[in-house]
């Protein structure tokens, strides 16, 4: 399949904190060519990386984007789990963005645990996403950012098993998921999200997490940041079951953006 090379505005041409005309009118109208939204001087770099994501999300129908950043030999945190600051100002403003474009973003245990993260957009224009965040043995204590700060709705998916008596989990509602074969069922996750109206979902960590989903088929579309920087140890990007022949590897169409320093690559499974 053929890739096509796209580069993002240059470091220092994008606005950081949701002044941004030409991003706010992709929020607000989507995609050119959709609904006349015309193309402007200076635009099509920014339509081209978000607007078929936008398009995507005014189909109504279930939609699943993974993203993780990467150092070039295939890690996304040390050994101990420190992941700040792999990739560069660009990929934090692409990440922020991908949230006001998702009705919910999801993450893992893990990335809650060592990072703290408050999964909200800061950095950019554009509404909250809900915050889903998956537990599968219910080991968090309900102190971090997410359960407490009341910025954003936020559900704990624990495994049936262990949903236990108590319904909440510091602010956030606890919902019981069917397990897979490891872990919480994707495909029941994204089931149970859209009962609730959330079909847009952006699974932003970690590599544990964004695995299964890959391995499972329940991504659409994976966004791997690689940052120019080499580690040498550490927590591995993907981790998918063995295979012995490359006939048997994923070959997804593939989009390339360059962010600052950084490169992205999208990769497409469904349309």
């Amino acid at each position: 399949m053929t890739a096509a090379t796209e580069l993002l505005s240059p470091p220092g041409t994008v606005a950081l904190h949701g002044e941004d005309p030409a991003w706010q009118a992709l929020l607000r109208q989507g995609a050119p060519g959709e609904g006349g939204v015309p193309f402007l001087d200076g635009e099509s770099l920014l339509h081209a990386l978000y607007g078929p994501l936008c398009a995507m999300r005014r189909r109504g129908s279930t939609y699943v984007v993974g993203h993780l950043a990467q150092s070039l030999d295939g890690r996304i945190a040390t050994t101990c789990g420190v992941s700040r600051w792999l990739s560069g100002d660009e990929d934090l403003l692409h990440t922020h963005r991908m949230r006001a474009i998702a009705d919910a973003v999801l993450v893992g245990a893990s990335t809650v645990q060592h990072d703290d993260p408050q999964l909200t957009v800061r950095l950019c224009a554009g509404e909250h996403p809900t915050r889903v965040i998956l537990d599968p043995e219910r080991r968090l204590d309900g102190s971090q950012k997410v359960f407490t700060d009341g910025k954003a709705p936020t559900l704990l998916l624990v495994a049936a098993d262990r949903m236990g008596r108590e319904p909440r989990c510091g602010q956030a509602e606890v919902i019981p998921i069917s397990r897979g074969e490891h872990g919480l069922d994707p495909f029941e996750i994204r089931r149970v999200l859209a009962l609730r109206g959330l079909h847009w979902l952006f699974v932003e960590g970690g590599g544990i997490t964004v695995s299964r989903f890959l391995a499972a088929g329940a991504l659409d579309r994976l966004q791997i940041t690689v940052a120019p920087v080499i580690i040498g140890s550490g927590r591995p990007s993907l981790v998918l079951p063995e295979i012995h022949d490359l006939a048997h590897s994923l070959r997804p169409r593939t989009r390339r953006f360059l962010l600052g320093d950084d490169t992205m690559i999208e990769c497409a499974f469904h349309e």
